[in-house]
């Protein structure tokens, strides 16, 4: 049975001749007075004034059309301005469509942006009663799973402090606790699990499973592909404003994985960070003749290069890289402070500098991997991050393994092999 019906749906926003800033009514006078010289300066040096100014438009995504049907757990992917969030906003109801119509079949919980759905002077007890509300559900309800939505988020001793005064962290896990334990027939998660740490994400994609397992809907946008291929049972992939690809996860996540990232040995930072206090200029892969090298054989070593500029006195900067598979499995994770005298450096000094990972031949199975990078200063902060930068192959040269030996790694290791127990002699029959 179809839950979501959307058919020919668009979102147009205004970008241009927008006042955001908190006007006095000083200020409307004055700018009423003195708008006709600014119109006539802007006409002499040719520039449009006026309406053509009020009317510069752009479209976050326009003639989308799919289904969902009941039970579904389906993944929304794209790049970051595809319009994923977006178009959560409008199937959430708290963006009106510009043109388009949208059928939606049960109640919806959503969790969308940090506060979304929170009163900022009620507590977290009248929030967890508000949302159950907006809900429709009856008090009786909510508090047979009051206890439980507590437990889950870990804040009982703030639970009636007005939501406030929570840290980021605790209002995300308040909030995906309510969206996911008021039973709602459609869930709807964006990216917003990010803000908390590795476990409580682990436990929200835990709990979104059973979710889903309860035969509920669930809509779910994330950069982590391995989480929408392992969670979801369908993905949609969006590009410029549209479907670009509606099918299985798998398919979709290499889709997406292969779009705009050639194979190459070399990715030099197009849009440098200019407030990032540490940025990365440049990766590269070298073999093992240190040449740039976007296919490296499967028995030789090849390297990973980091040239990144600091630009401040920094201490405790880590940089780090990770190795995806075409799935968008992470299959590590490595960083240049691993190595002790690298950990063991004092205050980095503004410059450009250059930390290279050497990878053993013989552990990366033949196919295609993408390359994640960044900085940041472990257990403190995020300083940049770049997504899927850099493609290269490993090729089969060397690859001497039975076909369809399972394993996201395919290295070598040594066995041993020794006899523990002779079998005991067999006696001769006696005549």
């Amino acid at each position: 049975m179809e839950v979501i019906k959307v058919e020919g749906l668009g979102k147009r926003f205004f970008i241009g001749g927008v006042q955001t800033k908190f006007r006095t009514a000083r200020d409307a006078i004055s700018d009423a007075f003195i708008a006709p010289f600014k119109r006539a300066a802007a006409l002499l040096r040719g520039h449009a004034t006026g309406a053509a100014e009020l009317n510069e438009t752009m479209w976050a995504f326009r003639g989308i059309s799919f289904s969902v049907n009941q039970g579904e757990v389906v993944g929304l992917v794209g790049k970051n301005g595809a319009g994923k969030t977006t178009m959560l906003k409008v199937l959430s109801r708290i963006t009106e469509p510009t043109e388009g119509s949208i059928e939606i079949r049960g109640r919806v919980g959503s969790l969308l942006e940090v506060g979304t759905g929170f009163h900022p002077e009620l507590t977290g007890r009248e929030n967890v009663y508000l949302n159950g509300a907006i809900l429709g559900m009856r008090k009786t309800e909510i508090e047979a799973r009051f206890d439980e939505i507590i437990e889950f988020a870990e804040i009982g001793k703030f639970i009636d402090t007005p939501v406030k005064h929570y840290s980021s962290g605790m209002y995300v896990r308040l909030a995906f606790a309510v969206a996911a334990h008021l039973e709602p027939e459609i869930l709807i998660v964006d990216e917003v699990l990010s803000v908390g740490d590795a476990a409580f994400q682990r436990k929200c994609l835990g709990k979104m499973g059973d979710v889903a397992n309860s035969g509920r809907t669930v809509l779910f946008v994330s950069h982590n592909m391995a989480a929408v291929t392992q969670l979801c049972t369908r993905a949609l992939l969006l590009e410029d404003g549209s479907v670009a690809m509606d099918g299985k996860p798998y398919e979709v996540v290499a889709a997406y994985l292969a779009r705009g990232v050639e194979n190459q040995a070399e990715w030099v930072n197009p849009n440098p960070d200019s407030d990032a206090e540490v940025e990365v200029l440049a990766i590269r892969i070298r073999d093992d003749q240190d040449v740039l090298q976007p296919v490296v054989n499967f028995k030789d070593p090849f390297q990973v290069e980091l040239e990144y500029e600091v630009r401040a006195a920094m201490r405790g900067v880590s940089m780090a890289f990770q190795i995806l598979d075409s799935q968008g499995v992470v299959i590590w994770t490595s960083e240049d402070t691993d190595t002790p005298h690298v950990r063991d450096r004092m205050i980095m000094d503004p410059g450009t500098y250059v930390s290279t990972c050497h990878i053993p031949a013989g552990v990366l199975r033949p196919g295609r991997y993408f390359v994640n990078t960044g900085a940041h200063i472990p257990s403190v902060r995020i300083i940049t991050g770049h997504q899927q930068v850099l493609a290269f192959d490993v090729s089969s040269v060397g690859f001497d393994m039975p076909a369809g030996r399972q394993g996201v790694l395919a290295p070598k290791l040594d066995w041993d092999f020794r006899s523990v127990r002779s079998p005991e002699p067999v006696p001769e029959p006696q005549l």
